[in-house]
């Protein structure tokens, strides 16, 4: 395993848990996965070197935390638990209500990551992170992150905090590139860190689903890119993961996520429906990819124009019909 090498960070492996899937009925998992396999996994990535466990309260309306809190028992000092609070009503009094409880499922001392789910359009950052700067200074947080937010919110964000607001939480992937635009120079410049979530683009980048086997999950179905025209139109992106991946011995997706690696201050947080697959992410981390092979998945990338937006809706309300 790898981590982070920030001034003033604790350990941060480069390669996280996402657990958006522990107790969610969305992904489908049933019962057993939450009450036995998620367990199992968390344990396994901690034994692997994994230190970034990432959970939120609205995930599994607290469940996620719960099962996360549970499973770290024991162990709590190998882990940088990470979860967030979604500010659908936001006031300072609320972020630090939010926050006591996420700490309280979890069953931790402190969180060492407390993120702002999605911006606010209504509430400026001034009321949210008035509430966070309290969680500090009681020891409730250690560091303050945000997630899905343009660099602008960031920086806002930055300033009414007074302090450094460490990480930025968005989807980040080989089909998924606009972080690179502002958010990575930002965070290169500042020390600060991009989290990318849907790093294998919930699965399209494992190169396993083409027109005739698409996903059956309700997540993946309402997701554009699952439509089999957008399948069809990345047969050649997926020709080029499985061409350097059998030049490292490697599957198309463990490819997907070493390139994400490849990007300074980045870190990746995969969710994993089993242990095996949990071991594959983590093997991904110590993919060397070479310069020519991150430019021609680049290539390949950028070659690739799914539809999406509005010229979806149709395709994705059949996938959901059928």
């Amino acid at each position: 395993m790898r981590y982070l090498d920030l001034p003033d960070t604790a350990r941060i492996s480069r390669l996280g848990l996402g657990t958006w899937q522990f107790g969610s009925r969305e992904w489908g998992y049933g019962g057993e996965y939450a009450d036995s396999h998620a367990a199992k996994i968390v344990h396994r990535a901690l034994d692997l070197g994994v230190t970034l466990i990432d959970t939120a309260e609205i995930y599994g309306t607290g469940k996620s935390e719960r099962i996360v809190g549970k499973a770290l028992t024991g162990r709590r000092d190998e882990a940088y638990v990470a979860t967030k609070y979604m500010p659908l009503l936001p006031s300072t009094g609320l972020v630090e209500k939010h926050g006591r409880a996420s700490r309280d499922r979890l069953d931790i001392d402190r969180i060492d990551l407390y993120q702002v789910h999605q911006a606010n359009p209504i509430t400026p950052d001034t009321v949210l992170m008035a509430g966070m700067e309290t969680l500090q200074d009681d020891g409730v947080v250690r560091d303050v992150g945000v997630s899905n937010y343009d660099l602008r919110r960031w920086r806002v964000a930055e300033a009414a905090l007074g302090r450094r607001v460490l990480s930025n939480q968005v989807s980040y992937s080989l089909v998924d590139r606009e972080p690179e635009a502002e958010l990575l120079p930002y965070a290169q410049e500042k020390d600060r860190v991009v989290i990318a979530y849907s790093p294998l683009a919930m699965g399209f980048l494992s190169a396993k689903y083409d027109e005739s086997n698409r996903p059956s999950g309700a997540v993946r179905k309402t997701n554009p890119l699952f439509l089999p025209d957008n399948l069809r139109a990345a047969r050649p992106l997926f020709d080029v993961l499985r061409d350097v991946a059998s030049r490292h011995d490697a599957k198309p997706a463990q490819v997907a996520l070493a390139w994400l690696l490849h990007q300074p201050n980045v870190v990746v947080i995969p969710g994993a429906s089993s242990v095996e697959q949990l071991e594959g992410n983590v093997e991904a981390a110590e993919l060397d990819l070479t310069a020519d092979e991150a430019t021609e998945l680049r290539a390949a990338a950028e070659a690739f124009h799914p539809v999406t937006g509005k010229a979806a809706v149709p395709g994705v309300l059949r996938n959901l019909r059928s």
